[in-house]
């Protein structure tokens, strides 16, 4: 039976794989929590929560890229509350050139989220088999364009292709095993790291020390991929950019991989076909 990276899982083992269920219950009860809890923040091309490996990955990512536009330009360009800031600032200020300049990234990023929400409807995706591998390809195509491109191109390119880039991956990324996250911004996977971590002292709940620990992963990888970011970037300038590229490649060639581990699951519990019936 083929499977969608981004369909949610539907039985007892598949739960199991992304950690939504530690031990077989009576009923399927995990799959319904998934499909009435999290779909509502879940993106339409990716209705399966995140691994931790996955996250990691993304996190690392998310990092990278906020170092590399920043050492290069001296912008975050991966979420856009500076942008918008900086918009007002200078429009208040009457700089227009520079504030209409401002509008090019978060028009960018307004753009990558309806593309994922686009690819998500029923008739695209009658049409588009894999939407969620087309999305990591086109984000990894783009990064890897950026990095062929000469130093001295217009800062604008860059960041305009990078909040592009940024909307896809925070639109698509929501969900680590049972809980939200975003791969972009650390604020919120510290907020939650820390209140799961106050729960766990105060009640020693196991699931609440498990979620601290995934966060803390999260915002580890992320400090990882931002120091990794500042340091290349410093040394080998525009080209730096492939390495969140590569990233993005082990991600994707990782939901290729647990796709197909469901797939075979699915297969393997599936009832055996009854011999046909002996005929006089």
């Amino acid at each position: 039976m083929e499977k969608r990276e981004g369909s949610p899982p539907t039985s007892r083992r598949e739960c199991a794989t992304f950690g939504l269920i530690s031990h077989p219950a009576p009923v399927s009860s995990a799959p319904q929590q998934v499909t009435s809890c999290m779909l509502w923040y879940m993106a339409p091309i990716h209705r399966r929560p995140d691994t931790l490996t996955v996250g990691v990955l993304l996190a690392a990512v998310g990092g990278f890229l906020d170092a590399y536009t920043f050492v290069r330009h001296q912008v975050f360009a991966n979420l856009q509350s500076g942008n918008v800031l900086l918009f007002c600032v200078e429009a208040t200020a009457r700089h227009w050139h520079r504030a209409l300049l401002l509008l090019a990234p978060i028009a960018a990023f307004s753009v990558g989220v309806l593309v994922v929400q686009v690819l998500g409807l029923p008739r695209v995706q009658r049409l588009v088999h894999r939407p969620l591998r087309l999305m990591l390809t086109l984000q990894i195509a783009l990064l890897s364009a950026l990095a062929t491109l000469p130093a001295g191109m217009p800062e604008q390119m860059t960041t305009v292709t990078v909040s592009f880039v940024a909307a896809l991956q925070f639109s698509t990324f929501t969900t680590l095993r049972d809980s939200p996250y975003t791969t972009l911004a650390e604020s919120g996977n510290l907020h939650k790291a820390i209140v799961a971590a106050h729960q766990w002292c105060m009640g020693k709940e196991p699931a609440a020390a498990r979620r601290a620990g995934r966060y803390t992963a999260v915002v580890a990888a992320f400090v990882a991929g931002a120091v990794t970011g500042a340091l290349l970037t410093r040394v080998a300038g525009t080209p730096a950019i492939a390495t969140a590229a590569g990233l993005l490649a082990a991600v994707l060639v990782t939901l290729i991989r647990q796709t197909r581990q469901l797939e075979r699951g699915t297969t393997d519990t599936r009832p055996p076909t009854p011999p046909p019936a002996a005929t006089r």
